[in-house]
């Protein structure tokens, strides 16, 4: 079973979400980034351009000949199918409202989830999921977190 890790309390889910797979590309994490809303996954891809002016996350969409080698795999659809050959240390980032379709043979999932109430419910949801699923979950406070910084 994968260990699911909820962050909770970002202020804007996409640009949170960028945040975080900057800070795991830099410390040498592959990632695949999913969701089933295309519109939601392009606009990551846009601000993943910019999440920071001093960094380059190089990222590329799962059917591009080289998401092998590349750190960063955008998936919205057929998921299974860019989780082969993964190794099981690659992080899974859900972008979508629900759970994803498989975890293949990944041990992690990132969930991120914003203070919007529509966000919340969502992410509600797919925590009974997972715990129905018999998944390790941990949450973490993305604000106190925040604060600690300050």
């Amino acid at each position: 079973m994968a260990r699911i890790n909820f962050a909770f309390g970002a202020t804007e889910r996409i640009s949170q979400a960028c945040q975080t797979t900057l800070k795991q590309y830099l410390a040498g994490q592959k990632m695949v980034v999913y969701s089933s809303d295309i519109i939601r996954l392009r606009q990551f891809d846009q601000k993943l351009w910019a999440v920071d002016e001093a960094a380059f996350v190089p990222h590329v969409w799962a059917e591009d000949p080289m998401a092998s080698q590349t750190p960063i795999v955008l998936v919205t659809k057929d998921l299974a199918q860019a989780l082969e050959g993964m190794p099981p240390e690659t992080w899974l980032l859900n972008l979508d409202d629900a759970c994803p379709p498989t975890c293949g043979p990944l041990q992690r999932v990132l969930e991120i989830v914003s203070d919007e109430p529509e966000d919340k419910e969502a992410a509600r949801q797919r925590w009974r999921s997972y715990q129905a699923a018999g998944h390790d979950l941990k949450s973490y406070s993305l604000q106190s977190t925040t604060q600690a910084k300050d």
